[in-house]
């Protein structure tokens, strides 16, 4: 008999339908105001933790709703939404800076929904509002580093294999340079150091008496492509100390990085964080040259001349005693007088080395050197901005006793720098310098503007597509304004259950699939009214018009399908977002415009004897 589904066809179309409801409304139940605790360097939210959140606020009579430790968070949901900003501020202060307390906005879905897996769609930095960067890793500094290595590397190889009077330097464009005095160590010096290095290339100078190196192609693409995502694992870092609850850092393109942080309206304290390429570097003041020749141009090779804050001049070894890449842990605090100072803890091989230089230089001043670059305003001839190396002197001691892998350094102005220094260092120092090419700030009264016009659109488009569908179709349009709300729900649930997010963008893909859904009900209709003038029954005019369409609707959802998969494969922001929804929503719009309507259509008027359709 035509148009008869069996019986598991119709409970498959209700299990589906079912489901997607189910885990669509979770988007319905709303979101608590709340604020995240995580912990980090070795502490834990524990029953502790949560009986001292719990009593500073209640100490600062702040409201709240629930205290929970959610996946080792501790999660607190709050009652008014401008208790946010003073219980973050009084949990921070409570719990010091071995926690991390973040502004957050939870799902308010009940336990038994969650569950099951049931979570609200996520919102994007355009709904919720918030800071997004788009920053540029300066790739000639990364390659100018490395060759800064090769210079220290083979000054070591050659004292060792006793090539005296070799002069190693670094050349702007050139690579490293090693020149010698005499000619039959060019030769020999060659042999050792491509034996060593096989990744670089040598070229002998013209003079007979000088070799010239370059990084291979493949070894200038790992270079680069370490110091993107080596800096991603930085920011991120960074992001986390800020306290940004589901924050976004992600590559873009060769060497740039987007980072979006929701919630966050400060950014000048979030680009100060962010932004800086901050390191230390600890070298021996030079005490045996005077630092008044060095200033009168007599700079000893080996040596240069950096001053602190004040303009006074110091004349440092350029050999570098230890760096930033072997501090492990750092906090701020205060000295005896009351100054403050940052607390510093190495790795294994740093305090090796630590502990190596000090014991024999007891007596002798040690510099702390603060490295970092910023912007100096001018483009270079890619269009790309010019970073300017920073090195300041924060203070210089003298070495009273043998120091280990726990030690501190003064010499800084106020609490809060210090407090800076030390979370810069404790995220760790960015491989390679990054500027800031793009910032956008959305405001969260513009976020909620934006939801209330993508949901009107969504619904005047809806509501549109639906009285046209009734109009020209009768009861089949209803059939098909029937599919379309199935439509809808079940692209929130996919949405939800695959954790995608949701910007503005995506609302207007949203908005594009109620249009291409119906497109594929007016297809199939149209091919039923085409069979019914040429003299079909009305049980034929439905066989042959679902049977016929099809390879039509297939064919111009397929191509559409594979657009918006390369559109999220390549694209990033408003692209990638429109093209989850768009692709979601093809997918949900083929089940539901051929597989829901055919059952709905056969229910009502398949294998029955009629003579005339309500079409």
């Amino acid at each position: 008999m035509l148009n008869r589904y069996p019986l598991w066809k119709y409970l498959m179309v209700s299990l589906v339908l079912a489901i997607g409801a189910l885990y669509a409304v979770a988007n319905l139940y709303g979101e608590d105001f709340a604020i995240q605790v995580s912990a980090q360097r070795g502490a834990e939210v524990n029953e502790q933790v949560l009986l001292k959140v719990k009593q500073t606020l209640e100490n600062k009579d702040i409201a709240y709703k629930s205290l929970a430790n959610e996946e080792g968070r501790l999660l607190v949901r709050l009652t008014k939404e401008e208790d946010q900003r003073p219980a973050q501020d009084a949990v921070s202060e409570a719990l010091g800076s071995k926690f991390v307390v973040a502004l957050n906005l939870a799902s308010a879905q009940p336990e038994w929904l969650k569950g099951i897996g049931g979570n609200p769609m996520k919102l994007g930095l355009d709904l919720r509002g918030g800071v997004h960067f788009l920053m540029e890793v300066d790739m000639k500094s990364v390659v100018a580093k490395a060759e800064e290595g090769m210079v220290s590397d083979f000054r070591a190889l050659l004292r060792e294999e006793k090539v005296y009077g070799a002069s190693v330097r670094q050349v702007p464009g050139q690579g490293v340079v090693v020149r010698f005095r005499k000619a039959e160590d060019v030769e020999r010096a060659e042999d050792l150091l491509s034996a060593q290095f096989r990744d670089l290339t040598f070229f002998e100078g013209n003079d007979g008496m000088s070799l010239r190196t370059t990084m291979s192609e493949q070894m200038l693409k790992e270079q680069r492509e370490y110091a993107v995502q080596q800096n991603i694992v930085i920011l991120r870092n960074r992001v986390n100390a800020l306290g940004v609850a589901e924050p976004l850092v992600q590559r873009q393109g060769a060497d740039r990085i987007v980072v979006e942080l929701p919630g966050v309206q400060d950014t000048a304290q979030a680009k100060d964080i962010l932004g800086k390429t901050a390191t230390l570097e600890f070298r021996k003041v030079d005490d045996r040259h005077d630092v008044r020749d060095a200033l009168e141009g007599r700079v000893p090779a080996g040596s240069q001349i950096l001053k602190d804050r004040s303009d006074r001049p110091y004349l440092l070894e350029k050999r570098i005693i230890l760096d930033g890449a072997h501090i492990t842990d750092a906090n701020s605090g205060s000295d005896e007088y009351g100054r403050p100072q940052v607390n510093i803890s190495l790795d294994s091989a740093g305090g090796n080395k630590m502990s190596k230089f000090t014991k024999d230089n007891v007596g002798k001043l040690m510099a702390t050197v603060f490295i970092e670059y910023q912007p100096s305003g001018r483009v270079d001839a890619d269009g790309k901005q010019i970073l300017v190396k920073n090195e300041e002197v924060i203070n210089a001691a003298t070495i009273q006793t043998r120091l280990g892998r726990n030690f501190r350094i003064t010499g800084l102005d106020t609490p809060q720098e210090a407090h800076n220094l030390a979370l810069l260092l404790r995220a760790g120092a960015l491989i390679a310098p990054i500027s800031i090419v793009e910032e956008r700030t959305i405001g969260p009264s513009l976020g909620k503007q934006n939801i209330d016009s993508g949901t009107q659109a969504i619904m005047w488009g809806f509501i549109a597509v639906v009285v046209f569908m009734l109009a020209y179709y009768r009861k089949f349009g209803l059939v098909a304004n029937t599919a379309l709300v199935a439509n809808l729900v079940l692209i929130v649930a996919v949405m939800s259950v695959l954790g995608a997010t949701l910007t503005l963008p995506g609302m207007a893909g949203i908005v594009l699939t109620v249009g291409m859904a119906v497109d594929a009900n007016v297809l199939i209709f149209e091919r039923i009214r085409e069979e019914l003038k040429e003299g079909r029954s009305p049980q034929q005019a439905i066989h042959y018009g679902y049977d016929n369409a099809f390879s039509t609707i297939a064919d111009a959802n397929i191509t559409t399908f594979i657009t918006a998969l390369i559109l999220m494969a390549i694209g990033t922001g408003p692209v990638q977002g429109f093209a989850v929804t768009l692709a979601v929503g093809i997918a949900t719009s083929m089940f539901t415009a051929i597989v829901g309507t055919r059952a709905i259509v056969n229910l009502a008027w398949g294998g029955k004897r009629i003579t005339k359709l309500p079409i």
